[in-house]
């Protein structure tokens, strides 16, 4: 069975239970955060607590622990997994209350966290690429926060799933945002392009590393509002998170992207990103991303 953590007790996932009125289950009225961990070591675990405390603060949910003491629960809930590589889920609740809009006054937030294995694509997925399907992106506009409130996010991924595709890439105003539940960059004329962190796009751990990596080796990198149509007739798609790490997409729409194969900035960036993963993610060291 596998241990989780919940409102200060590590116990068996079967025996973790909550109360009907606690207010994410009512109203997803909470954040979460996953931390990739490699070789039981933590990756960038002060950027995602940083970025817990963030949405913390703009959903005005009270921080129920110090920075030492998230660190100390993610670091023993790596150590009850019996596995190396794993991804740590762990979200804050507003709490318990009775059903009603406003916030209550009083309530404890509920703290839940779980470990589950991570599972990075394969090499041969790598080298065949997967499809990403379009829409619009509907979702509200603090995609900023990291809510649980996720339905938008699953009826955008479903779109892509009944396609038999790997991610859904989304638009608004005819501009890029994001996809479904990734960043996303695109290659033209030799050049890297993302869209800049905002409201309307999730400021991902893995989208800093990618764009650190590329600055680093010299890689020609935009970060700038991206058109549809510069999407559309992109020669190389990639699609970043902490578990897709960073992954081709080389079919749009049912249509190639570029000649339908990963392409070469691409293939670079992937090689950096495996290179950096064994020598620092898996010693736990922090440090400048150096060529």
């Amino acid at each position: 069975m596998s241990t989780v953590y919940l409102n200060g007790r590590f116990q068996p996932i079967e025996e973790a239970k909550i109360p009907v009125l606690d207010r994410g289950f009512i109203f997803g009225d909470g954040v979460y955060e996953v931390v990739p961990v490699y070789s039981r070591v933590p990756f960038r675990l002060g950027e995602h607590l940083e970025r817990l405390e963030r949405s913390l603060r703009e959903t005005a949910i009270r921080n129920p622990h110090s920075r030492a003491e998230w660190e100390k629960l993610v670091l023993r809930i790596v150590a009850e997994q019996p596995f190396e590589d794993q991804a740590v889920y762990f979200q804050v609740t507003r709490g318990v209350a009775k059903r009603d809009h406003a916030f209550p006054k009083n309530a404890e937030p509920t703290v839940f966290m779980m470990s589950n294995p991570l599972v990075p694509p394969s090499r041969e997925q790598v080298e065949r690429g997967g499809a990403a399907v379009t829409a619009v992106d509907n979702r509200w506009l603090r995609c900023d926060i990291k809510s649980i409130s996720l339905i938008g996010n699953c009826l955008l991924r479903q779109l892509s799933a009944e396609a038999g595709a790997a991610e859904t890439i989304l638009f608004r105003d005819g501009r890029l945002t994001e996809a479904s539940s990734s960043n996303v960059f695109i290659a033209r004329r030799g050049v890297i392009h993302t869209p800049p962190k905002n409201n309307l796009v999730l400021p991902g751990i893995t989208y800093d590393v990618v764009l650190e990596l590329a600055r680093a080796n010299g890689l020609p990198l935009e970060i700038r509002d991206v058109l549809e149509s510069e999407v559309r007739s992109a020669d190389e798609i990639w699609v970043s998170s902490s578990s897709k790490e960073v992954f081709p997409i080389v079919e749009l729409d049912a249509r190639p992207v570029g000649d339908g194969k990963p392409g070469p900035l691409f293939r670079r960036m992937y090689s950096l990103y495996q290179d950096f993963k064994q020598k620092v993610m898996r010693a736990g060291k922090r440090e400048p991303i150096s060529a």
